[in-house]
């Protein structure tokens, strides 16, 4: 039997910045962007304000017409960066299979240590209490037999508390379950759901895997699995001391993004971000490109690949990142909120000089390189690709040094 916890931070964002300061105490507290961007997108709230009808995505405007007395703070992401890293670290004292899903979440594999359903609860507990004692925060655990129900579970009692669904009560507890809960199912896959008269995750469970993959394809028969209990999938390991595995930058733009064109623009600036910070971390070339949507009901969808001839070109890296985006989204599915580009899977000026096109690859390493000089001598906007100046807001954006920054934790 495998024992596997979800562990998610409560109000992470809201939670730290009530941590820092003692003031924030007893008060509605969100946490914003940039209050001129998006008029102050809420990111994160805390348990008062969620409680007088504060949500994910309001603007600050909307949330004060319900909250007066709000507190609003701008997103540190570097500070929220440096508590994941410490309730990791806690993680890892117990399992060497921790991963990571996100800055607040993750999954724990404790088989290791633990022989039965009331041992696995007694060790989410203590970790559940060692992280309130020693960092300040709380946190929400689901322990089940997979990763998507351990997710679930963690969502089930919150804030500061363990869920189990064991093998034994998991029809009991989950298919019961309106059928959007189940980890991965978006808005545009529920309606799919809905419209073939499956409204709970047992209503999936029970339903025809034939008729399923027929409408929804090979991700049809992956939700029926994961709906029965039967995801596989493993924990990853991970090492705390392992050196930065990945370089990336996201961005949540000021308005939602509605077509390809802003897409392109956005992630011509994201990877030159990216190509920057690699150059400050020392990296060569990457093999691994990363993309990740946000879309404007806050879903996230993340895909990477891995190109024939590594890289350091942002024209390159945007350029697969494109091609991912036009893979893995459709206009139909909504619009977008934000987005993020990584590289990863790093090698060195060595293996470079093999390959068949090194030296154009030379010329326009050498031109983005002069590009790059100029922005840190003269400001990031001292050159700018044409395609920004469509828009002041995007023309304005310094990515590099005002967003968030994908290490690994």
């Amino acid at each position: 039997m495998r024992y596997v916890l979800h562990a998610d931070l409560n109000n992470f964002y809201a939670s730290v910045e009530c941590l820092s300061d003692e003031a924030l105490v007893g008060v509605p507290v969100v946490v914003c962007g940039r209050v001129e961007d998006r008029h102050g997108v809420v990111l994160a709230k805390n348990l008062i304000a969620k409680k007088l009808g504060i949500k994910t995505g309001m603007t600050l405007l909307e949330a004060k017409r319900l909250a007066p007395d709000l507190v609003a703070r701008e997103a540190r992401h570097d500070v929220y960066l440096k508590y994941s890293k410490a309730v990791k670290d806690i993680y890892r004292e117990y399992t060497d299979r921790v991963e990571s899903f996100g800055i607040d979440e993750a999954w724990l594999d404790i088989s290791c240590i633990a022989r039965s359903w009331e041992e696995a609860e007694e060790i989410s507990n203590q970790i559940r209490e060692r992280v309130k004692r020693e960092i300040g925060l709380t946190i929400s655990v689901g322990v089940s037999f997979n990763k998507v129900f351990a997710k679930l579970g963690s969502d089930m009692k919150k804030p500061d508390a363990v869920t189990v669904i064991s093998d034994s009560n998991y029809r009991q507890k989950v298919w019961g379950l309106p059928v959007e809960e189940l980890l991965y199912v978006g808005r545009a896959t529920k309606k799919k759901l809905n419209d073939l008269t499956i409204k709970t995750i047992g209503d999936l469970a029970c339903f025809d895997v034939k008729l399923l993959k027929s409408h929804l394809g090979k991700w049809g028969e992956v939700l029926h699995d994961y709906a029965r209990g039967a995801d596989l999938g493993e924990v990853k390991k991970s090492c705390a001391h392992d050196e930065i595995k990945s370089v990336g930058n996201s961005l949540t733009y000021y308005r939602d993004i509605k077509d390809d064109e802003d897409v392109n623009a956005l992630l011509l600036l994201l990877a030159e971000s990216v190509t920057s910070r690699m150059i400050d971390y020392g990296y060569s070339y990457a093999r691994t490109i990363c993309l990740t949507i946000i879309t404007n009901e806050l879903h996230h969808i993340t895909r990477m690949e891995t190109i024939p001839e590594p890289t350091n070109l942002s024209c390159v890296i945007a350029s697969k990142a494109m091609e991912l985006f036009k893979k893995n989204f459709s206009w139909s599915m909504g619009l977008v909120r934000g987005l993020g580009v990584s590289v990863t899977n790093f090698t060195n000026a060595d293996q470079m000089s093999l390959l068949d096109d090194y030296s154009n690859h030379k010329k326009l390493e050498k031109l983005e390189r002069a590009v790059e000089n100029l922005r840190m001598r003269f400001g990031r906007n001292v050159l700018k690709r044409g395609i920004v100046l469509k828009e002041k807001k995007m023309e304005e954006l310094n990515i590099r040094d005002e967003h968030t920054v994908f290490p690994k934790i």
